[in-house]
């Protein structure tokens, strides 16, 4: 089977519209997440909570910042590559995206950590 045979178009039916969908809903949560990570690094520099030389919220709301970035633009490129051809996505626009949402799943772990 060629590379250009798994980059066909699956389904010409809805298909796309779905998974673009997908793609926005995953964001959403990211974004939700990301303001939950920001909300906790917030209340903990006004209670005066951070101590230490390093700000290990800050960085985990920095990393938050960037992985919603990342999965915004991964959410941007493969939108519209679905509006051109229902192929599948390209390997390294779903790695990246994977990345994005780990690099923000780690930054939720550690700021919960963090925040009690």
């Amino acid at each position: 089977m060629s590379p250009e045979a798994g980059r066909a178009a699956r389904d010409p039916g809805l298909q796309p519209e779905r998974t673009s969908l997908a793609w926005r809903r995953t964001l959403l949560a990211l974004v939700v997440a990301d303001l939950f990570i920001w909300r906790t690094w917030a209340l903990a520099a006004s209670r005066g909570t951070i101590a230490g030389p390093v700000d290990y919220l800050g960085i985990c709301a920095l990393v938050a910042v960037a992985a919603t970035l990342v999965l915004g633009v991964c959410v941007l490129v493969r939108g519209h590559e679905l509006r051109r051809s229902g192929a599948a996505p390209r390997t390294a626009l779903v790695r990246w995206a994977a990345g994005a949402v780990v690099a923000l799943a780690a930054s939720a772990v550690t700021a919960v950590a963090l925040g009690h």
